[in-house]
């Protein structure tokens, strides 16, 4: 008996607990701010984990490689340093690759799960997360926060909210600075701000991020899910009944029912879902899952680490809240990877990408060589016999200093270059065009067009000697 009170004690103390503030979760209609309430579980810590990949844009521009940012996407001088790489402006086209294949992943990753790039890795989802979490540890929980926001102002309540407001000015404006230090060199911008040296666009791009981070995950927050991003409204079209997402499921929830203290299994007469309102209580959005997917869902699934934590208070299976397609919630067999074209073609179209942006990587050389060859006159009858042909080298330098170069050539018998006895100098990230001469003895030439390769090679400095040729034509009169 002792043990069955204790049980049954333990029941309503959780049930006390499941529907202590059952009033005070409401569906988001937008009137006003929604402060979701914070429950650790797994999707929660996984929620963290994968938000927290953006350490990198805060932290990557300190990341060194030799006398220069890693990374560094250098606008003035038109060119891309990624570690060992330099990408010019000729080699953009591996920059729409890499942007098409991002494109695909998310139309691909949205095709499978729903939502989860919104859910997980989206900047604004993530801000906001921080930003609330940062109001959670000032004001208090969802309830102490509603009563601080109708409260009058006095010192206490503005002391709060002057910290609180200044610390998501911090974080905007470190984000600010993130950002442009990517184009700027990291380093030497915080040197430039500390010494009041920053210039006029810096100081305009950082301070619309500031705002603009400030406003979006301080004040808006879901609003812009609901209104300002496309991609809650296109999602629709990517996502079908194969798409695991997250799903309330309503053939073991409904009929929805409180639980009534000290009833038993045999006499309940609902279903799994107990009207608790956590998985509301939770949701960044405001959005109840029970009524199925719907623009506001964001896919986060932090509403499955509530339920399931509700369902273990009163001893019934986890899961009535999961990620789970249509089809399966239905008792219908899941579709397999293999009876899916549309991810199979999303799939091929990013290998492709990937294999393109590869072979541009693996191919792209320190210096290159074009020809361009004169064709007015397409020859010259020299006085003692020899044909002359005029040839424009344009020589892109890709490394980031500037170097010289030399010139030569192989092509008939007694070939003669005219205007490359002395190195040139190439600026680096500039193509830098030379005019030369090529003579032949005309005895020694036995066509009209012969081949002819141009070679450079950059002056030993003590380092790594780069090269690069051209294969071109020298034209001479009738045979």
């Amino acid at each position: 008996m002792g043990s069955s009170n204790t049980d049954s004690g333990s029941a309503d103390k959780a049930l006390d607990d499941i529907y202590d503030d059952y009033q005070q979760w409401e569906l988001n209609t937008g009137g006003e701010t929604i402060h979701a309430k914070r429950v650790s579980g797994f999707w929660r810590n996984l929620k963290w984990l994968t938000g927290s990949t953006w350490l990198l844009f805060f932290l990557g521009y300190f990341v060194r490689w030799g006398d220069r940012q890693a990374v560094f996407f250098d606008i003035g001088n038109r060119q891309f340093h990624i570690f060992n790489f330099t990408i010019l402006p000729q080699d953009f086209w591996m920059l729409s690759l890499l942007l098409l294949f991002f494109a695909l992943l998310l139309a691909a990753s949205t095709a499978l799960f729903g939502r989860v790039y919104c859910g997980f890795f989206c900047f604004q989802t993530i801000w906001t997360d921080v930003y609330t979490w940062i109001e959670e540890k000032l004001e208090g929980a969802p309830a102490k926060r509603r009563k601080i926001d109708k409260a009058k102002m006095d010192f206490t309540k503005f002391r709060i909210k002057f910290v609180k407001h200044a610390l998501w000015l911090i974080i905007g404006f470190v984000t600010g600075v993130s950002f442009v230090a990517w184009f700027y060199d990291g380093i030497q911008l915080w040197k430039d701000i500390f010494s009041f040296q920053v210039g006029s666009t810096a100081i305009i791009t950082i301070s619309m991020f500031t705002v603009g981070t400030y406003v979006l995950a301080g004040f808006l927050r879901e609003q812009t899910c609901f209104w300002l991003c496309p991609y809650a409204r296109i999602q629709a079209v990517m996502i079908d009944t194969t798409s695991a997402v997250v799903t309330y499921d309503f053939h073991r929830g409904e009929p929805r029912g409180r639980i009534k203290k000290g009833q038993s299994e045999e006499e309940r007469t609902t279903g799994d879902c107990v009207e608790c309102l956590q998985c509301i209580a939770v949701c960044p959005t405001g959005v109840d899952i029970r009524h199925g997917s719907q623009e506001g869902c964001i896919n986060c699934a932090l509403c499955i680490d509530a339920c399931d934590a509700v369902m273990k208070k009163i001893n019934r299976p986890t899961g009535l809240i999961r990620y789970e397609s249509l089809d399966e919630i239905e008792g219908k067999e899941a579709r397999s990877l293999f009876k899916r074209p549309r991810v199979w073609i999303y799939g091929a179209i990013m290998s492709l990408a990937l294999l393109g942006i590869a072979y541009g990587l693996s191919t792209i050389d320190a210096i290159e060589l074009k020809v361009l060859h004169d064709r007015q006159p397409l020859f010259v009858l020299q006085s003692d016999g020899s044909i002359q042909n005029k040839y424009i080298l344009k020589i892109l330098n890709k490394i980031d200093k500037d170097v010289s170069v030399t010139i030569s050539a192989t092509g008939p018998e007694g070939l003669k270059i005219i205007g490359a006895d002395k190195p040139v100098k190439a600026h680096h990230g500039k193509i830098n065009p030379h005019t030369v001469f090529v003579r032949v003895p005309g005895e020694n030439l036995t066509a009209e067009t012969e081949p002819i390769v141009f070679r450079i090679d950059t002056v030993a400095t003590g380092k790594e000697i780069f090269f690069s040729d051209r294969e071109s034509i020298f034209i001479g009169p009738r045979r």
